[in-house]
């Protein structure tokens, strides 16, 4: 190995360990931001918790993962989804504009899609407009953010009795079961890790290329159409106005740390 080339793995080595360092440092501020202020605006405790997660990790789920932990009502976790799913694409549509109007090079916005945007199919439709290097930088940082899922759930359920309040009799609910370990790691962060590394490695043959980026096309198409066909306009308008407020000062919280960090790590 020459010069050049242990130069060019350090430099690998050191942009990835910044890559991976933002969406960490984005998760572990923003989710206890985003739940005192959803605490300030009224929601109950379990609430505030799935608005935060769903916000700082990945959307429907983070919250569908984190509710059985917390032991979250099925009304929180209805109300909490529709949010996500419909600023969700408000975030798609209005990101590209935001990266445009700061001047972000390709490589911020691909990162600034990935620590802000809920789902990964969406995190590529954000990206698409800044090119493929931004595709490639928002999926990466992406999954490293849905990666912290996991310690996230760890943690909540130690802080699980905090977060009980009394029921409407009088009681306290029973101590919720904790998640089996599958939902802990999502399968398509298993499946990414295990198709990256068989790229990496040259198992898969050149041939295949091609037909696998078609497909790749094709399925995220039918996955934003999958996102849109799941919001209930009726669930997010019986939400209420403290509901919205949180969710959108949340998502503010979010874009504001996730270009922060992007300047810290030096982006």
């Amino acid at each position: 190995m020459n010069e050049v080339q242990a130069y060019d793995m350090l430099s690998d080595t050191v942009w990835t360990v910044l890559l991976g360092s933002a969406p960490v440092l984005v998760v572990a501020l923003v989710i206890p931001a985003s739940f005192l202020i959803a605490r300030a605006l009224g929601l109950p405790k379990r609430m505030a918790m799935l608005v935060a997660c769903g916000n700082s990790i990945c959307g429907n789920s983070a919250i569908a993962t984190v509710a059985p932990v917390i032991d979250a009502d099925s009304d929180d976790v209805a109300a909490a989804i529709a949010f996500t799913a419909v600023l969700g694409v408000v975030v798609v549509l209005g990101l590209p504009l935001l990266g445009y109007a700061i001047g972000l090079t390709d490589l911020q916005y691909g990162a600034l899609s990935g620590l802000t945007v809920y789902a990964v199919p969406q995190v590529i439709a954000a990206a698409a407009p800044f090119g493929a290097t931004a595709i490639k930088i928002g999926t990466l940082v992406k999954l490293v953010r849905v990666l912290m899922l996991g310690p996230v759930c760890v943690v909540l359920a130690m802080l699980a009795p905090r977060l009980r309040e009394t029921s409407e009799r009088g009681g306290v609910r029973a101590r919720p079961a904790r998640p089996p370990l599958h939902r802990l790691v999502p399968w398509f962060i298993i499946g990414f890790i295990a198709l990256a590394a068989a790229r990496s490695f040259g198992l898969i043959p050149g041939a295949f290329l091609a037909p696998m980026a078609t497909a790749t096309t094709l399925l995220t198409v039918v996955s934003m159409a999958a996102l849109g066909l799941g919001v209930d306009v009726r669930t997010v308008a019986k939400a209420g106005g403290p509901v919205t407020a949180a969710v959108v000062l949340s998502l503010v919280t979010l874009s504001v740390v996730g270009l922060a960090a992007i300047v810290i790590v030096g982006l």
